[in-house]
């Protein structure tokens, strides 16, 4: 593919084959992710990439938490209070909150993107339960066999954040080039602990978010693609 084409075909995935991703493929696409541009060079980012087994057991146990958060959430009050402090379920995220109150333009994108989605799927908007299943996708990563989760020393404030996001592009678009798909996952940076248990995370460093990586599978939820702004809502005009 010439390089149109892969940013016109790069989508975000959410219905993985189990085939598997070979590690020399796997290190190809990080290789060219780390051709990526960041401030003075500083390249203030680690990966953590699970495959195999630690995947699979990651995805387990972020699916656990997820799963007994939900009750925590739909319990009376002094239940939840309760629970808040004996349960080892409740976020530990680095950033909280992970996400404020969007402006109203960005929720009306957000919605639309959301009933889109939903609409793809066959969803209906008030069913609650399937709805929470298609989420609960989200922590065993839409069946893909590689989960990578990014962290960034806090040390470079905003530019640390700028810079892991111009390198998940690179490594999106090396992915797709190649036949294979991605979805960035805001999700993935809920829970801190499950990752730390498998793997030697820097203390200094901070998560932000978590990204799935495969083969497509033949799914109708992979043909959603939203609607992105056009240019004269991207550009600021003149005075």
């Amino acid at each position: 593919m010439d390089f149109t084409e892969v940013l016109k075909s790069r989508r975000s995935i959410r219905a993985f084959s189990d085939k598997p991703v070979s590690q020399a493929i796997l290190d190809e696409i990080l290789l060219e992710a780390l051709e990526s541009p960041s401030s003075s060079n500083t390249q203030p980012y680690k990966l953590a990439v699970a495959t195999g087994d630690v995947c699979k057991q990651l995805g387990s146990e972020l699916l656990s938490k997820y799963h007994e958060s939900n009750k925590i959430q739909k319990q009376p009050l002094p239940l939840k209070i309760i629970s808040a402090i004996t349960s080892d379920a409740l976020p530990d995220s680095d950033y909280k909150p992970m996400l404020g109150k969007y402006p109203p333009v960005f929720q009306e994108r957000r919605v639309a993107t959301g009933m889109g989605l939903y609409e793809t799927l066959g969803i209906a908007r008030k069913d609650k339960k399937a709805r929470d299943e298609q989420m609960a996708q989200n922590f065993t990563f839409f069946g893909a066999p590689v989960a990578i989760f990014v962290f960034i020393h806090p040390g470079m404030q905003h530019t640390a954040l700028l810079d892991a996001g111009i390198l998940m592009q690179s490594l999106m678009l090396s992915a797709t080039s190649k036949g294979l798909g991605t979805c960035a996952q805001g999700a993935l940076g809920i829970w801190r602990s499950p990752i730390d248990k498998h793997f030697n995370v820097p203390k200094d460093y901070k998560l932000v978010c978590g990204l799935a990586l495969g083969y497509p599978e033949d799914n109708k939820v992979n043909s959603y693609k939203p609607k992105k702004i056009d240019l004269n809502e991207l550009l600021i005009p003149t005075k």
